[in-house]
């Protein structure tokens, strides 16, 4: 990228023609705060102008543009205190269509008897009756400049309240002048003309405002393409990295661990066994492991991950694991420890409420090996922690962790075996792209006699039977969770906050049960003391933002309720209901959808009938699309901009190849990671 172009792409859209500090605000709240951003804010969709047809070809729930005369005044009658509909009449020579809008008594004053104007919107048809709701119109003037102006295909964006698509429209137009020519382009020729891809300069000026159907999908193939394969080209270097001229450990087999798996009180499934397999054979194999496990909420990874310490243990190395919190490393610590004593392995806690003297005694036993497991959080990642053998590196909840994560624990070591963790299931075809530098195992299958967790969809009308329900169960000794979208109220989102909702239930419903609150913006001890008080039983119920959904093990709460469940991913809520149903009671996750849109109650529906994580991924991922889909940032997978996993699987496996051949061929390869734009410097024998 030459100094020039880096300049203009890096300056502030205020630098922008009719971006003052209020559109700049407005437009900051999506995201978008320089040029860079702003050209790459793709749209979301588009409405296809381009056709004008005639009223009598008008097709039922059509979105369409056509070209009419006003024959009425504007109407308007009135539905209630709070809605009016205003309505004209349009004829064109075949026939006549009415248009019809709510709440926009100004139009009185811009439609005239005479006048012809350009209109799109959608249509709705019986018979010979013909009506365009809520349509966009442009008075015809100049025939056919404003139809030069209006018959486009107009780009749709994501937005935010009181910022509206004109204000994105003009802005994106502005910026695409400023660096009309002068994007670098950062793909290889041979790969442009092997692939067909179009050059960039044309691909963002028609991504944003196409010349015609075929320039958008053109631009769309180019940047979708380009995005996935700056992932794919990324994830493989990882892979390469790790493995290229690494030896690693050959691990003997043992008596302890199958002696453990005998010995357990429950039999492990086929599928654990399965896994558990699979890592043996590369911890036994003189290359690096490096290997997800992927298993749905309480599938058992936990005890494959102590098999997999056990036998790094008994054959004189060190083995790691990290969790995400202190709460959660904390119950990862109990369970080795009381599984793994009987074969005199001594295990140590590392988190960031253990200091001074402690701190210093855990240290020393990691680094001189009077430790043989240590399990905590980030805080193993710190220079003061030396191992002393380290032999087998163990990651909980991938997606709290990254390559950069895993990539410092593993320097803490002569090229240690690596193993991570995810319940977040992901459709299997995507793991094995996303996770491209991952070698990966599914644990399919559920330990026999979990009773599944009951789920409802409700309303807020079922509020007070649900409260009876909430206080019966805690009078009976159990607890509850209950999860809302925000931390404060906004006046932006309608929506349950944590704050308001503990105080008033804590005040009213349930004055005389003890009420916690936990969510992100509590300092890291408040949080770890709240979550440590609902687990000894101190808090009957507890008011949270989804800070709960990693793996914490309550088996006394039996009771999960959502608020404004429609705010939230399938997969998100499929977490969250896992919080329950860990224990010998009849378990409940309460759903509270507000909306009324059919996704959201197709989505609910999804809920209600499987608990299989897979197929509510599955699911999940078809009907938001990816970008909320992976709304939990992932370090090291770049936040995608115009790809949609889902839509698009085909192309990632073509980008796939293409970045695995070109890995192969190249010889120097340097990938330069910045927000949103990678670059690629290689020098190829392609």
């Amino acid at each position: 990228m030459n100094n020039n172009s880096e300049d203009i792409l890096k300056r502030p859209i205020s630098c922008l023609k009719g971006i003052g500090a209020a559109r700049e605000k407005l437009l900051n709240k999506i995201g978008v705060f320089t040029v860079k951003d702003l050209i790459q804010y793709y749209p979301r969709d588009y409405e296809d102008r381009s056709r004008l047809v005639k009223i009598n070809n008008l097709q039922n729930e059509e979105n369409s543009a056509f070209i009419g005369t006003i024959t009425s005044k504007l109407r308007e009658t009135s539905h209630g205190a709070r809605m009016t509909i205003q309505k004209i009449e349009i004829s064109d020579d075949t026939g006549i269509a009415y248009a019809v809008w709510f709440n926009q008594p100004y139009l009185k004053n811009v439609f005239r008897p005479g006048e012809s104007y350009f209109f799109y919107g959608k249509i709705k048809r019986a018979g010979s009756f013909i009506e365009v709701q809520t349509p966009v119109y442009e008075k015809s003037g100049d025939h056919e400049k404003t139809k030069d102006s209006f018959c486009n295909i107009v780009p749709v964006y994501s937005t935010t309240v009181k910022l509206s698509q004109a204000v994105i429209r003009s802005a994106a137009k502005e910026g695409l002048k400023q660096v009309d020519g002068i994007i670098p382009e950062i793909l290889p020729q041979n790969i442009r003309e092997k692939y067909l891809l179009s050059e960039i300069n044309y691909a963002i000026q028609n991504i944003h405002f196409p010349h015609d159907n075929e320039a958008l999908n053109n631009s769309r193939y180019r940047l979708v393409f380009e995005e996935l394969f700056s992932l794919q080209l990324s994830l493989l270097a990882v892979k390469k990295s790790f493995n290229e001229g690494k030896k690693g450990i050959s691990f003997k087999k043992g008596e302890n661990v199958h002696d453990l798996v005998k010995s357990l009180p429950f039999q492990l499934t086929n599928a654990q066994l399965k896994v558990f397999k699979d890592i043996e054979t590369n911890m036994e194999s003189s290359g690096v492991m490096n290997r997800l496990i992927q298993g749905d909420v309480g599938s058992g990874k936990t005890i494959v991950a102590v098999l997999a310490l056990l036998k790094a243990v008994e054959n004189g190395y060190q083995g790691v694991l990290m969790a995400p919190t202190g709460i959660l490393a904390e119950q990862h610590y109990r369970l080795v420890k009381g599984l793994l004593q009987k074969y005199n392995v001594n295990t140590g806690l590392l988190t960031g409420n253990i200091t001074g003297k402690e701190k210093s005694k855990v240290l020393e036993g990691i680094k001189n090996g009077d430790i043989d497991i240590v399990i905590g959080t980030h805080a193993l990642i710190q220079d003061g922690v030396e191992c002393y053998n380290l032999g087998l590196v163990i990651t909980d909840e991938q997606h709290r962790f990254g390559v950069r994560q895993r990539a410092c624990l593993s320097k803490k070591g002569e090229n240690p075996d690596i193993l991570v963790m995810t319940a977040t299931p992901i459709p299997r075809t995507l793991a094995l792209i996303l996770y491209g530098d991952l070698d990966i195992s599914v644990i399919d299958e559920l330990p026999p006699g979990r009773t599944p967790v009951k789920t409802y969809i409700v309303n807020k009308s079922m509020r007070e039977r649900i409260n009876n329900f909430i206080r019966k169960n805690a009078e009976q000794g159990r607890q509850v969770y209950i999860i809302c979208p925000l931390v404060e109220d906004s006046d932006d989102i309608d929506a349950m906050s944590t704050i308001t909702l503990a105080e008033d239930i804590a005040k009213k419903d349930f004055k005389d049960l003890k009420v916690g609150l936990l969510h992100g913006k509590l300092k890291p001890d408040l949080k770890e003391q709240v979550m440590k008080d609902f687990i000894e039983g101190k808090i009957d119920i507890l008011v949270s933002t989804t800070v709960v959904e990693v793996g914490v093990d309550v088996p006394n709460a039996t009771i999960m309720v959502v608020e404004n469940a429609e705010r939230f991913g399938l997969a998100q809520l499929h977490q969250l209901r896992g919080r329950v149903g860990r224990g010998k009671d009849q378990s409940y996750c309460i759903l509270y959808n507000e909306s009324n849109s059919p996704i959201a109650k197709e989505r609910m529906q999804v809920m209600e009938k499987t608990c299989d994580g897979f197929i509510i991924s599955e699911k999940d991922l078809e009907l938001r699309g990816p970008g909320e889909f992976f709304g939990t940032k992932q370090h090291g997978i770049p936040e995608l901009k115009i790809a949609n996993l889902y839509k698009d699987i085909e192309l990632l496996k073509i980008a796939q190849q293409a970045a695995s051949d070109m890995l192969k061929a190249t010889s120097d390869i340097l990938i330069e990671r910045e927000p949103g734009w990678l670059h690629v410097n290689t020098h190829s024998t392609l």
